[in-house]
């Protein structure tokens, strides 16, 4: 006897395992009862299921509901800032013109702080896939007014009811941008019953199918129940929307012009970078600054580093010069900093990685070594290093050692050398030194001929490129130490 068999789309994950560490086959959403992205996550991972999109495609979420998309979609997934989808859009779409960028937004994101970003996308004709939640509130910050919210509906920042003369009327998106030359298909649809559901799954289908074929920029509105943020249940809410919300949005076709355009291939535009320092007027700072790999070949290197501390130790120097030589040697780096809001004096730390392969994000939620300048920043960053891994810590701050027995602690008295070379301030290099010589990612010598780079004040160059050699031999008596 046939028997049809439904199973969950490949691009979602079995189990939701980035949602929670604690529960590992962790399988439910972290969206309420009755909400409306679950039925939308599932028309897009079916369509990518069934077009066999999966390895093309870029998922995008931005803030509120959405933003934990990557929770669910086994894609290649990017975080935008508030509002900020389209534009970050419209940067993947161009440099990887072959690949499927979805962006994935709800009504405060897209129509409020986002609006121009997407008005504008949408005038370019950017050839991607915008999908639009429209739920005609915030969900996910406590219920307050969207720019969809309707006319005399009560919310958290409206208690008495939006009204027209305060607040504005609701923004119609798509009959906006149907004003416009360059979208190529806008349609609003709803998540009522059966009949709508489905209107809504073939209207996904063809805004993704129009990017396949490079046809242009393609928009869904989907009217969606929120019952939490309504105050309703589940089945009212899915009601509200067909008596109330429809009358303020109908649904349909705004713009549709598939037929005119046919369609074509992704071709991707060659960078050309020979003449790039030429271009941006770029002083040329590479001369006599050769890559000088010190590893065997066919071993891959690479290492994933939080560098960490207090304002004023030259925390974000010490991890941008780090990068910086990596990139001079020829490696894929990058550095991402972060510090408190009183810079000199707060807590400072940046991510860095070095790899030989492309980087996909450079956040470093595991580290492999740990740089650590003061006792805070040790407690706070030790446990994110990787069994096995390296701490380097600076044993004149914190003189009772490492509280893990299955990483590598090593003390280098930063501060102490630094103080003796009668250079405080040269204690982050004196661990850049120490870096260097125990990883030998690249030579201490290339570390001190990569300090031009990212050391401005050439009177100190001197007294650094010391502290640096100071770091590295005081590495290298540790080492013999173990060795003998």
């Amino acid at each position: 006897m046939a028997r049809d068999t439904f199973t969950k789309a490949e691009c979602l994950y079995d189990r939701y395992v980035r949602k929670t560490k604690v529960e590992p086959d962790q399988v439910s959403t972290h969206y309420c009862p009755g909400c409306g992205h679950g039925n939308v996550h599932k028309f897009v991972a079916e369509t990518i299921d069934e077009m066999g999109l999966q390895d093309r495609t870029i998922f995008i979420s931005p803030v509120g509901c959405s933003v934990f998309g990557y929770y669910y979609f086994h894609l290649s997934n990017v975080q935008a800032a508030h509002g900020r989808a389209p534009a970050v859009a419209t940067a993947l779409k161009r440099a990887h013109p072959n690949s499927i960028v979805i962006s994935y937004q709800g009504d405060g994101d897209l129509a409020g702080i986002g609006g121009n970003e997407m008005l504008h996308a949408a005038n370019r004709g950017e050839p991607v896939t915008m999908i639009f939640i429209n739920n005609a509130i915030y969900g996910m910050t406590g219920g307050q007014m969207a720019p969809t919210t309707l006319l005399g509906m009560k919310t958290a920042t409206t208690p008495a009811g939006r009204t027209a003369r305060n607040e504005g009327g609701p923004i119609r998106v798509v009959e906006l941008l149907s004003k416009l030359d360059g979208p190529v298909y806008l349609e609003r649809v709803a998540l009522t019953d059966a009949k709508q559901i489905y209107r809504a799954r073939a209207a996904v289908r063809k805004a993704i199918q129009n990017q396949v074929e490079n046809r242009g920029f393609s928009l869904v509105e989907i009217l969606a129940p929120c019952p939490t943020g309504w105050k309703m249940d589940p089945v009212d809410a899915r009601h509200w929307i067909e008596e109330t919300m429809m009358q303020v949005f109908p649904l349909g076709v705004t713009c549709d012009r598939t037929k005119e355009i046919a369609p074509s291939e992704a071709k991707p535009v060659p960078f050309v970078h020979t003449d790039l320092r030429a271009l941006l007027d770029i002083e040329d700072e590479s001369e006599g600054f050769a890559p000088n790999r010190t590893h065997s070949e066919g071993v891959e290197r690479g290492v994933r580093l939080k560098v960490a501390g207090f304002g004023g130790q030259g925390i974000l120097l010490l991890g941008q010069g780090l990068a910086e030589c990596g990139m001079g040697d020829g490696y894929e780096v990058s550095w991402l900093p972060s510090y408190g809001p009183e810079m000199r004096g707060g807590t400072a730390h940046c991510h860095v990685r070095i790899s030989e392969r492309p980087i996909g994000s450079p956040l470093v939620a595991e580290s492999d070594v740990l740089i650590a300048m003061n006792r805070p920043s040790l407690e706070r960053f030790l446990p994110d290093l990787v069994p096995g891994g390296t701490v380097l810590y600076d044993s004149s701050l914190i003189p009772d050692g490492v509280a893990r027995s299955d990483v590598r602690a090593v003390a280098i008295p930063a501060t102490q050398i630094a103080n003796e070379l009668g250079s405080p301030r040269t204690a982050n290099m004196v661990m850049a030194g120490a870096f260097a010589r125990a990883t030998e990612l690249f030579t201490v010598d290339h570390l001190k001929a990569s300090l031009p780079r990212f050391v401005k004040a050439k009177a100190t160059l001197a007294v650094n490129e010391t502290a640096i050699d100071r770091g590295a031999a005081h590495m290298e008596k540790l080492l013999e130490t173990v060795m003998t």
